[in-house]
């Protein structure tokens, strides 16, 4: 089963951000709580967390802003 990794709503007023940088090459193994991206929001960097242990697979770019909800990859 394929999880998605959403671009979070990191704050309330959040409604896009951009992706920093992945943190995990296109299809290396990550494991579930580990760093996988930064994402830069309107007054900080975050790093963001895999949801799921598995096999990455990018779909969008580091250095672009997407909206809340944009699906960046999955983990498969």
């Amino acid at each position: 089963m394929a999880y998605e990794i959403l671009l979070p709503k990191l704050g309330f007023s959040m409604s896009e951000g951009q992706l920093a940088e992945w943190l995990v090459a296109d299809g290396g193994e990550v494991t579930e709580g580990q760093p996988l991206f930064s994402l830069e929001s309107d007054k900080s960097v975050n790093e963001v967390e895999a949801p799921a242990s598995g096999t990455l697979r990018i779909l969008k770019q580091a250095g672009e802003t997407y909206d809340v909800g944009t699906v960046l990859g999955t983990i498969e």
